[in-house]
């Protein structure tokens, strides 16, 4: 039955917005993703369900007949699904939650544990790392993920906030070694504190005065897999450091770090919430998910 479900929400969704670039923003996907699905629904069918030109898309006689079946399945989906959620009073039973190790600590932590305190019966299982998690293989109901997401059509992606990332460095550093003024600054003498993981280091980005991205890597004699290390050896001199603007704020307010220039326009990483796509979204999932699409975003608008 599952299987046959599949790719039903993308095609109503697409039939109904009128496109697959609108149907993908109405379901928290990429365009490419509800692309795919409905592909995939067309060959299981063997049916052509939307002709596609390069200006627009329309159903097919066939595809017409298949909107309406499945618009009154979906619309009895929701209602069972109303019904369910309209028995419960509160979220209640576990969600199970990936995040970055860091981030997961100062800002999505606290803020789930004050979710905890308004629902009795929700119970977390949090784990805070930076790798990233299959979550159908360990059996995660959530993860969030801060940068560019994959096409997926077994994903489904919520924001919950921009993470800005400030060039930083200490007053001792910079008076050591001069002070840059701008990108084009960025060589030697300077040195830099790299985050790093798996053996890949993380080149930094900015715009450029045109806009363009412009990435930077500078000879370094520290890269971890830790930004609270990473902010602790910039504070100690030992080099220029891309972090995000939220973590340096404190550091940035005591002098500690300065900012090394202002930049042209602010560069950062989209986060997200993501979830295993299924037509049931359970009420202490969406709690969770809601909770931090509202909560997440003000805590991270440093920039």
């Amino acid at each position: 039955m599952g299987q046959r479900l599949q790719g039903i929400e993308e095609f109503v969704a697409a039939a109904e917005a009128g496109s697959f670039a609108l149907a993908a923003q109405r379901l928290h996907v990429t365009r490419s993703a509800v692309a795919k699905s409905i592909a995939r629904l067309e060959a299981r069918l063997n049916t052509r369900l939307f002709l596609r030109t390069t200006r627009s898309q329309s159903l097919t006689e066939e595809g017409h007949g298949y909107y309406e079946r499945c618009r009154r399945v979906l619309a009895e989906l929701e209602a069972a699904e109303a019904v369910t959620d309209a028995a419960r009073s509160t979220a209640s039973g576990l969600v199970r939650l990936s995040m970055p190790a860091m981030l997961g600590r100062l800002k999505v932590g606290p803020l789930l544990l004050a979710l905890a305190r308004r629902h009795p019966q929700l119970s977390l299982e949090l784990s805070f790392n930076d790798r990233r998690v299959d979550l159908v293989e360990e059996g995660l109901d959530l993860a969030i993920r801060s940068g560019e997401l994959a096409d997926s059509a077994e994903l489904a992606a919520r924001p919950v906030g921009m993470q800005w990332m400030a060039l930083c460095a200490s007053p001792a550093y910079l008076a050591e070694h001069g002070h840059p003024a701008n990108i084009d600054d960025l060589k030697e003498p300077h040195e830099a504190v790299l985050y790093a993981r798996d053996g890949q280091i993380s080149s930094w980005r900015f715009h450029d005065t045109e806009g363009r991205l412009v990435d930077v890597t500078l000879p370094s004699r520290l890269r971890c897999d830790s930004a609270e290390v990473l902010l602790e050896a910039a504070i100690g001199g030992m080099g220029l450091a891309r972090l995000p603007a939220w973590l340096a704020a404190d550091a940035l307010a005591a002098g500690t770090l300065v900012r090394v220039f202002d930049e042209p326009r602010p560069f950062g990483f989209a986060l997200h919430v993501i979830r295993s796509r299924s037509r049931y979204l359970p009420l202490k999932t969406r709690v969770v998910i809601d909770w931090l699409a509202e909560h997440l975003p003000p805590l991270l608008a440093a920039r």
